[in-house]
């Protein structure tokens, strides 16, 4: 019998329209007819017995009929209607957020290649430029007047640097002076108790170290003092200062080598495409000269008033560090205290350098 429906099948003739589409059905409406015949034909499970795998069941395997309750299989119409649909479920929303997301990023991706694009044809003009000037081919902005100014700060800060640091060496020098004035005052101290045919001299020279140490601690401080106004000075202010003449002078370089590109450019041919390419030149050009100036102007502003600040701050540090010394090296104590009373001077307490017990541990 399947040798006869094979043959058959094999000798079936099938219909091809003038386009060469085989057969007039569409697929689905040969499957929902095929379906049917099967509902049709195909046996009723209300009436035959279910033959089970024999394990637990009765005897022979075989389940009366009349157990079940209903067809075991049904025809369902809709599920042709939902393959030929597309697929609408949960899933749909879950697509829809994906696609938004796959988007997003994408945009993202664009926005940072823009970024690295401009970057690097920016990076390419301001080094063309930077070559240009070193060799002597290419011309640049100048501004006299500003750029003598940033010399000047240049050298003072150099200068007072090196003032920073002197101070700083005599903190150091000046403090082991005091540390050993101290242990010897301490030495005097034990041999005039110990030592009663010289109890009175070892005494004096015991309090006048003592009395050294007392100065020397106050000169430490006033020194200490200077050197901590001096660093704000030279490292904060004077810093800020030379980072925004950084800025400026990179706004110069990137305003020299847009105006270098728009003059090439006008130089050139006048076609469609030489006229777009020099009108986006332009607006380059324009707004690298507005960040060129309004650099231009915040350098000017802030070294105006970094010279008023630094004039302020070096009377004051510089009157309080020769009233100090002079009041030292002179054994006026008294006058040694009004100067750092006059400056405000706080004096730290002794041992307060030393970590506390609990730092230690």
């Amino acid at each position: 019998m399947a040798d006869s429906i094979m043959s058959k099948a094999a000798t079936m003739e099938i219909p091809i329209n003038s386009n060469g589409d085989t057969g007039t059905l569409p697929e689905d409406d040969s499957l929902e007819q095929d379906l049917q015949q099967v509902m049709v034909s195909g046996p009723n499970l209300n009436e035959t017995s279910i033959v089970s795998g024999g394990y637990g069941g009765p005897a022979g395997g075989i389940i009366p009929t009349s157990t079940i309750k209903g067809p075991a299989i049904r025809f369902n119409p809709q599920y042709l209607d939902r393959r030929r649909a597309p697929a609408q479920g949960p899933g749909s929303s879950n697509n829809n957020t994906g696609n938004s997301t796959e988007e997003v990023s994408r945009g993202v991706a664009v926005e940072k290649l823009d970024s690295v694009k401009k970057w690097g044809i920016n990076t390419f003009k301001c080094t063309k430029q930077m070559f240009s000037e070193k060799f002597g081919r290419g011309s640049r902005t100048v501004d006299l007047e500003l750029e003598a100014q940033i010399d000047v700060l240049r050298d003072t800060k150099s200068k007072y640097e090196s003032i920073l640091t002197l101070a700083t060496a005599l903190i150091e020098h000046f403090q082991n002076m005091v540390q050993t004035q101290q242990a010897l005052g301490d030495t005097f101290a034990d041999l005039s108790q110990k030592s009663p045919e010289l109890q009175d001299e070892f005494g004096y020279n015991a309090e006048t170290q003592k009395l050294l140490c007392k100065n020397g601690e106050a000169l430490l401080g006033a020194i200490s003092f200077f050197v901590s106004s001096i660093n704000t000075l030279v490292n904060k202010t004077m810093e800020d200062s030379l980072m925004t003449i950084k800025h400026f002078e990179n706004a110069r370089l990137e305003f020299d080598a847009y105006r270098s590109d728009l003059e090439e450019l006008s130089l050139g041919p006048r076609d469609a495409a030489a006229m777009v390419r020099i009108e986006m030149a332009q607006q380059d050009y324009h707004v690298h000269r507005d960040k060129y100036e309004r650099l231009r102007s915040d350098v000017t502003i802030k070294l105006k008033f970094l010279d008023e600040n630094k004039v302020k701050v070096m009377h004051k540090q510089l009157l309080l560090f020769h009233n100090a010394i002079s009041a030292y090296f002179a054994g006026n104590q008294q006058q040694l205290e009004q100067t750092l009373i006059q400056f405000n001077v706080k004096l730290k307490p002794p041992g307060s350098d030393k970590p506390s017990w609990l730092e230690e541990q």
